[in-house]
């Protein structure tokens, strides 16, 4: 048996006797991050070392079966697994299949199902190929059985047993749509007198008798074809023998060749062949991204518009009980999420900041961070008649932004397919399980996995062969981690030097931008110019799909001067002079600085380089990165800007002359957002550090933490007037806003804010999706909305319209309407200067035929004394005042504003939105 397929933790192939149990595997023994773990048998288990006996069962053999169809034998088989198969021999004809059997029809509803036509009697095997996995030998006669592994045989369709989704006209509701031709050709030489089988044939279910149709020949190859269909599911047979099972997933021509499936003929020269056309580069949207306000998701968590892309991820079950609970972790969609584009802008928000795309790889993986092939769209996203590009191309209909979450600093533990492929994935069998690793046939990094082996593997000869020593589990996923890890850290197996080597992690020291920060995290050598080559190459092609701006994973584990060196620059140019890149640099300290080090703070990055520094092989440009680091060790030489802050109240054209382009994430705000006073004292301290802070992103909780003390692991916690008050700050003060998918509602108040933040490693020891910050969210946003411009609607229905009439996101529609009528609340430079009040500041800008100038206060009266005379009025009350040098602005619970803009040419003259809970 391939343990590896069977089973359920992600780092690791699994040891010990395996049982099944209601159409699961689970080992006896299994392992993760060094720890063993024991899983108990449930009851009525069996055994797949020896033969589950499904003919001794009394219910079946005491009672007369209640015949379906004259000579006709059916049976239904609970199952949650790959393909299952029916073998069986008819008594009376002789009539029989080959070994493995017929494959089962999937019913849709959780049961596979076949229909032995002719056959008074049989003998029949019910068998799992891909797993090596048959029960014993069992006889039926005429008759209608269900059979599961918990509860046997049944002479009705049980409790459990709903009645088969159709799938031969809708999916999920919607029609779902052919998308072509697929031809197949199969070697003539493979099989003699072979004929295809095939079933659920989609989209119309379609199927044939077994054993097949017959195909034509032609020279060296059985051809068939199917018209107007969008996947087919096939085998090859001639009756004494059959292939495995294929599925073909997009319109083409086809040929079998060396086990797989080419679109290419074998033997014929592929530069003859038509090329096809290359992709237009699709400019991304230009425009000042502080015009924008950001909706930022978990993509497989927001929304699921296509269940036939739903995958568990490997220890989705063992973790988090997600098959259990019907939750898979990879469920929202792109489809999904263009289906909800309208709901984002109903909220007012302009631009969509999406989890990382590229291709996965590890045991939880839905979120994205954990990359296998940079240069892929990981399937589980997409579907077979909606792309990322669609995705990409919608949202520019609607007038919004594409974010795309990006990293660099880390791949998988698998290794990257492109850079050192040691493993390739299965094939996607079209189950509800994400498709499992095994080692690549070769190449030379499969030759390196081989070098791992033989000095971490405790004595195998091949990666496969740790399974064959006896360990236990935890000496046996030891092994295996190893061997995959030092691959490709070893100084004499990675020779080229691909991943960076350093073993002597440490947050606050130059450490953090060497070593490995988590065990599916591991650290790519960005000094190594083929590996950022490799990397700004990929993601370039990115931007040529027309993607608006990047977020960037994990700065801090980046050399800044490798930043501007290998990729800043290269991004830049392919997405224009407003493409727009902001980075995470993770400071979970109430300080400006992390730790006094520059190097590993978040407004160093902000800036390009003094000085040059010597860049060209992986030595010289490690030397270069380490120098750069020691140089930076002073906070007392760091530059400072002016680019935020008026001149008294006056605007002044921003120096962006030194900045790197990379804004960032305002996590110093962001960790003080226990209340919008502690968050505006940080930014008033931290800003003239910033090359630009009115560029900065600022949020208040996010998928990975709340504010400090708050506490940080759950999602936010304070009350609702708290949450009225960090809204009003992110949305007037410098900065872009941002809002974690759900904050709309509170969702998910408490919980915590990553299912695994519980776990300690045992079965069962995470915290289910649904109970963590992490839920599904789709619920809560089913209905439709007629959305006409950012923040206006009407006609919204079902639970969408619940979601949009909660108080929080009133409030946030309100703010985006405000804030997008005042220039100066988007890109103004700020002073606080006479402005005497809790929270209160003067902004203004000025260019481009606009002058834009506001006084805010939050939740408290303020005097601003010394600004421009005029008539001002209140966006939120429509409260007109004539001032002369001072305002005095009344204003009373929290969670209330005041934005008072001064009347010049555009200016909003009067009262934005509607009265709320809190702006009123």
């Amino acid at each position: 048996m391939d343990r590896r397929k069977a089973g359920k933790i992600a780092g690791v192939a699994l040891a010990g006797t395996l049982f099944v149990a209601g159409g699961t595997f689970l080992a006896a023994n299994q392992f993760q991050n060094g720890r063993e773990i024991v899983v108990a048998n449930k009851e009525n288990t069996l055994l797949t070392t020896s033969t589950p006996d499904l003919g001794q069962n009394n219910s079946v053999t005491a009672e007369k079966v209640a015949v379906k169809q004259k000579e006709t034998i059916t049976i239904h088989y609970k199952w949650k697994g790959k393909q299952p198969h029916l073998y069986y021999q008819v008594d009376k004809t002789g009539a029989k299949t080959s070994y493995p059997g017929v494959p089962m029809k999937d019913e849709g509803n959780g049961w596979y199902t076949y229909s032995v036509t002719n056959a008074e009697a049989a003998n029949l095997k019910i068998s799992v190929p891909s797993l090596d996995y048959q029960t014993s030998e069992f006889s039926r006669d005429a008759g209608e059985y269900w059979y599961d592994d918990e509860n046997g045989w049944s002479l009705s369709a049980p409790a459990n047993y709903t009645t088969p989704k159709d799938k031969e006209v809708v999916v999920d509701g919607k029609m779902l749509a052919a998308t072509g031709n697929i031809v197949v050709h199969f070697p003539i030489s493979e099989m003699k007198d072979a004929k295809i089988y095939y079933w659920n044939v989609l989209p119309t279910d379609m199927e044939t008798d077994w054993p097949g149709e017959t195909m034509s020949e032609k020279e060296k190859y059985y051809t068939y074809s199917f018209t107007a269909t969008s996947k087919v599911n096939f085998l090859f047979t001639n009756g004494s023998e059959q292939t495995e099972d294929f599925t073909l997933k997009k319109a083409g021509e086809y040929w079998y060749a060396d086990g797989k499936w080419v679109t290419t003929e074998p033997g014929t020269n592929p530069t003859n062949s038509p090329k096809p056309t290359a992709t237009p580069i699709i400019t991304p949207t230009e425009g000042d991204f502080r015009d924008e306000t950001i909706y930022f998701l978990m993509t497989t968590r927001f929304y699921d518009g296509d269940s036939s892309n739903n995958r568990y991820c490997w220890d989705d079950e063992y973790y988090l009980r997600s098959e259990t609970n019907n939750d898979p972790g990879w469920r929202g969609d792109f489809k999904g999420l263009s289906e909800k584009l309208d709901y984002i802008k109903a909220l007012g928000f302009s631009a969509v900041w999406i989890t990382p795309v590229v291709e996965n790889a590890s045991g939880l993986d839905y979120h994205g961070y954990h990359a296998y092939d940079f240069s892929k769209v990981d399937p589980r996203y997409e579907s077979s008649d909606y792309t990322y590009q669609d995705l990409i191309n919608d949202a520019h209909a609607k007038g919004i932004k594409i974010i795309q979450d990006i990293v660099l600093n880390h791949s998988g533990n698998w290794g990257e397919k492109n850079m050192f492929h040691m493993f390739d994935k299965d094939e996607d069998d079209g189950s509800d399980k994400s498709p499992f690793m095994h080692v690549a046939k070769d190449g030379n990094k499969a030759d390196k996995l081989l070098e791992g082996v033989k000095k971490y593997g405790r004595g195998a000869s091949d990666y496969d062969g740790i399974e064959n020593l006896g360990l236990n589990s935890g000496e046996q996923g030891d092994a295996q981690y190893k061997s995959r890890l030092f691959a490709m850290k070893d100084d004499d197996i990675d020779t080229e030097r691909l991943y960076h080597h350093y073993g002597n992690f440490q947050w606050e020291s130059y450490g953090v931008q060497l070593g490995q920060m988590a065990g599916d995290c591991v650290d790519i050598n960005t000094e190594n110019p083929e590996y950022a080559k490799y990397l700004r190459e990929c993601y370039i092609n990115y931007i040529n799909m027309g993607v608006d701006a990047f977020r960037i994973d994990t700065v801090k584990h980046i050399s800044r001067l490798t930043f501007n060196k290998e990729f800043l620059p290269f991004f830049k140019e392919a997405g224009g002079k407003d493409f727009f890149m902001f980075g995470e640099a993770c400071v979970r300290r109430q300080e400006v600085w992390n730790a006094n080090m520059p190097g590993i703070s978040v407004p160093f990055y902000t800036w390009k380089e003094s000085k040059d520094y010597a860049w060209g092989d992986t030595a010289t440009n490690e030397a270069s990165a380490e120098k750069h680091f020691n140089d930076n060790l002073s906070v007392d030489i760091q530059p400072t800007s002016n680019n935020a802050f008026l001149n008294g109240n006056e605007y002044h054209t921003p120096d962006r002359s030194k900045s790197s382009g990379l804004d960032e994430i305002d996590f110093f705000m962001h960790w003080a957002f226990r209340n919008a006073g502690d968050a505006f004292r940080a930014g008033l301290s931290e800003d003239k550090y910033f090359n630009d802070s009115t560029y900065n992103v600022t949020y208040i909780d996010s998928h990975d933490y709340a504010p400090d003390q708050s506490p940080e692991n759950q999602r936010f916690t304070g009350t609702q007037d708290t949450w009225a008050e960090n809204l009003n700050l992110i949305f007037t003060f410098r900065g872009i806003p941002c809002i974690y998918y759900g904050s709309e509602i509170e969702f998910k108040k408490g919980c915590l804010i990553d299912p695994m933040m519980s776990s300690n490693g045992g079965e069962g020891s995470g915290t289910p999706y649904e109970k963590s910050g992490r839920a599904y969210f789709g619920d809560h946003i089913e209905g439709t909305v007629n959305t006409t411009d950012y923040g206006v609607y009407s006609g919204a229905t079902g639970a969408m319209s619940e979601t949009l009439n909660y108080p929080l996101a009133k409030h946030i529609q309100r703010l985006n309407l405000i804030r997008r009528a005042v220039p100066a609340l988007r890109k103004g430079q700020y002073s606080t200067e006479g402005c005497n009040g809790g929270i209160s500041y003067k902004r203004r800008y000025t260019a481009d035929g606009v002058d834009s100038f506001v006084c805010v206060t939050i939740s408290g009266d303020a005097t601003f004394s010394g600004v421009p005379s005029g008539t001002y009025v209140d966006v939120v009350t429509g409260d007109k005042v004539e001032c002369n040098g001072t305002l005095n602005a009344k204003c009373s619970g929290k969670g209330n504003m005041r934005v008072y803009v001064l009347q010049t040419a555009g200016a909003p003259s009067g009262k934005i939105g509607e009265d709320g809970a809190y702006l009123k």
